[in-house]
Protein backbone atom coordinates (compact mmCIF):
# COMPACT_ATOMS: atom_id res chain seq x y z
CA UNK A 1 0.00 0.00 0.00
CA UNK A 2 2.78 2.43 0.95
CA UNK A 3 4.64 1.60 -2.27
CA UNK A 4 1.67 2.55 -4.46
CA UNK A 5 1.10 5.80 -2.58
CA UNK A 6 4.78 6.78 -2.78
CA UNK A 7 4.89 5.94 -6.47
CA UNK A 8 1.79 8.00 -7.14
CA UNK A 9 3.27 10.98 -5.27
CA UNK A 10 6.54 10.71 -7.23
CA UNK A 11 4.66 10.47 -10.51
CA UNK A 12 2.49 13.47 -9.65
CA UNK A 13 5.53 15.52 -8.59
CA UNK A 14 7.33 14.62 -11.82
CA UNK A 15 4.31 15.59 -13.93
CA UNK A 16 3.98 18.94 -12.14
CA UNK A 17 7.69 19.62 -12.57
CA UNK A 18 7.74 18.84 -16.28
CA UNK A 19 4.43 20.49 -17.12
CA UNK A 20 4.98 23.68 -15.15
CA UNK A 21 5.65 26.65 -17.41
CA UNK A 22 9.09 28.16 -17.34
CA UNK A 23 10.00 31.72 -18.20
CA UNK A 24 10.67 32.02 -21.90
CA UNK A 25 12.42 35.20 -22.90
CA UNK A 26 11.07 35.33 -26.43
CA UNK A 27 8.90 37.48 -28.62
CA UNK A 28 6.06 36.20 -30.76
CA UNK A 29 5.39 38.60 -33.59
CA UNK A 30 1.93 39.44 -34.83
CA UNK A 31 2.15 37.13 -37.85
CA UNK A 32 3.22 34.10 -35.82
CA UNK A 33 0.65 34.88 -33.13
CA UNK A 34 -2.25 35.12 -35.58
CA UNK A 35 -1.07 31.93 -37.28
CA UNK A 36 -0.94 30.09 -33.96
CA UNK A 37 -4.42 31.33 -33.00
CA UNK A 38 -5.80 30.32 -36.41
CA UNK A 39 -4.25 26.87 -36.15
CA UNK A 40 -5.72 26.28 -32.70
CA UNK A 41 -9.16 27.46 -33.85
CA UNK A 42 -8.99 25.22 -36.93
CA UNK A 43 -8.07 22.27 -34.71
CA UNK A 44 -10.98 22.95 -32.35
CA UNK A 45 -13.46 23.33 -35.22
CA UNK A 46 -12.17 20.10 -36.77
CA UNK A 47 -12.61 18.23 -33.50
CA UNK A 48 -16.11 19.67 -33.08
CA UNK A 49 -17.14 18.68 -36.61
CA UNK A 50 -15.73 15.18 -36.12
CA UNK A 51 -17.83 14.80 -32.98
CA UNK A 52 -20.90 16.08 -34.83
CA UNK A 53 -20.26 13.69 -37.71
CA UNK A 54 -19.76 10.64 -35.54
CA UNK A 55 -22.52 11.33 -33.02
CA UNK A 56 -25.21 13.61 -34.45
CA UNK A 57 -25.77 12.12 -37.90
CA UNK A 58 -26.14 8.48 -36.72
CA UNK A 59 -28.57 9.70 -34.05
CA UNK A 60 -30.44 11.67 -36.69
CA UNK A 61 -30.73 8.56 -38.86
CA UNK A 62 -31.85 6.52 -35.87
CA UNK A 63 -34.61 8.96 -34.99
CA UNK A 64 -35.70 9.24 -38.62
CA UNK A 65 -35.88 5.45 -38.94
CA UNK A 66 -37.74 5.22 -35.64
CA UNK A 67 -40.40 7.68 -36.78
CA UNK A 68 -40.87 5.74 -40.02
CA UNK A 69 -40.07 8.65 -42.31
CA UNK A 70 -37.16 8.84 -44.67
CA UNK A 71 -36.07 11.45 -47.11
CA UNK A 72 -36.88 9.15 -50.01
CA UNK A 73 -40.47 8.70 -48.81
CA UNK A 74 -40.95 12.45 -48.69
CA UNK A 75 -39.56 12.87 -52.20
CA UNK A 76 -41.84 10.16 -53.59
CA UNK A 77 -44.87 11.72 -51.93
CA UNK A 78 -44.10 15.14 -53.38
CA UNK A 79 -43.60 13.69 -56.86
CA UNK A 80 -46.89 11.79 -56.76
CA UNK A 81 -48.72 14.91 -55.57
CA UNK A 82 -47.36 16.86 -58.53
CA UNK A 83 -48.35 14.24 -61.09
CA UNK A 84 -51.83 13.75 -59.64
CA UNK A 85 -52.55 17.46 -59.53
CA UNK A 86 -55.13 18.36 -62.27
CA UNK A 87 -53.56 21.81 -62.65
CA UNK A 88 -50.35 20.23 -63.96
CA UNK A 89 -52.10 18.27 -66.75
Amino acid sequence: MYFRFATAIRLLASAVFFLAPAIAYSYTGPGAGITAIGSVLALLVGIFLAIVGFIWYPLKRFFRARSGKSQGDNLGQQTSERTNNPANK
